[in-house]
């Protein structure tokens, strides 16, 4: 069985996501079934620590990088032996190779129109 890590950028995902859904799409049951179906692929980790598809497959990148797909969001992360890091959860239509490997800090706002498009706010 492997060990998870779950960064703190991926925790602030996951409550990102939830309170969006929660508050700005006013729909707390579906939050609350979203959230469960992402750390229910997360879970999957533990005993199936290559099952996500590499990063460099559908990008032109060298990177340890792996992806799990769960509805709408993608939970990146990378494994090591028997640690898995589990190091972003994003929404699929987020420019994740900026986030990933580029400059971050300017994806990180409060402005929703960033982290979700229009027909979801």
């Amino acid at each position: 069985m492997n060990n998870l890590h779950l960064s703190k950028e991926a925790q602030n995902d996951l409550a990102e996501i939830k309170a969006h859904i929660t508050e700005e799409l006013e729909n707390p049951d579906a939050a609350l079934a979203t959230i469960s179906r992402i750390t229910k692929k997360i879970r999957v980790l533990k005993n199936q620590a290559y099952v996500g598809t590499p990063l460099s497959s559908v990008a032109d990148t060298e990177s340890d990088y792996r992806f799990l797909v769960s509805g709408n969001y993608l939970v990146f992360y990378r494994a090591y032996g028997r640690d898995v890091y589990i190091d972003r959860v994003l929404y699929g239509r987020r420019d994740y190779m900026r986030i990933l490997f580029g400059d971050a800090q300017s994806d990180e706002t409060d402005d929703n129109s960033i982290l979700f498009p229009a027909s979801e706010r």
